[in-house]
């Protein structure tokens, strides 16, 4: 493996508070994003019918993986266990886990790096 995919297995993200989110019964979860926009707030106040949250609800690779988020596990250890627990279903395991990731973290800013990682190991 390359330095900076040996650098992205070594990152450990974190759930942010910005995001609250629900599990359901089925272990899915749901990314709340609060939706506070003015605009929004304005349209509210005139009886219009607008969520005060968007949910996102991940597929169960996906919530999986958001469940072992939890500020402690490398990525590493995160594909350890999504690989012992699904087997070949995730496979290529770490470039689709990157790119999940990745999206989490760049995209949603659902989740945060804690353990002072560069930007380029996340990228």
């Amino acid at each position: 493996m390359s330095s900076k995919t040996d650098r992205l297995l070594d990152v450990v993200f974190q759930t942010s508070d910005r995001f609250p989110y629900e599990v359901g019964k089925d272990g899915i979860v749901t990314v709340l994003e609060k939706q506070d926009h003015k605009i929004q707030c304005f349209f509210r106040k005139l009886r219009f019918r607008i969520p005060e949250y968007k949910k996102t609800d991940l597929d169960a690779f996906g919530s999986y993986v958001f469940l072992q988020i939890d500020g402690n596990r490398t990525v590493r250890e995160i594909g350890e266990n999504l690989e012992t627990r699904y087997g070949d279903q995730v496979q290529p395991l770490y470039e689709r886990l990157s790119l999940f990731l990745n999206y989490l973290y760049g995209n949603c800013h659902y989740i945060e790096r804690t353990n002072g990682a560069t930007d380029s190991a996340a990228k």
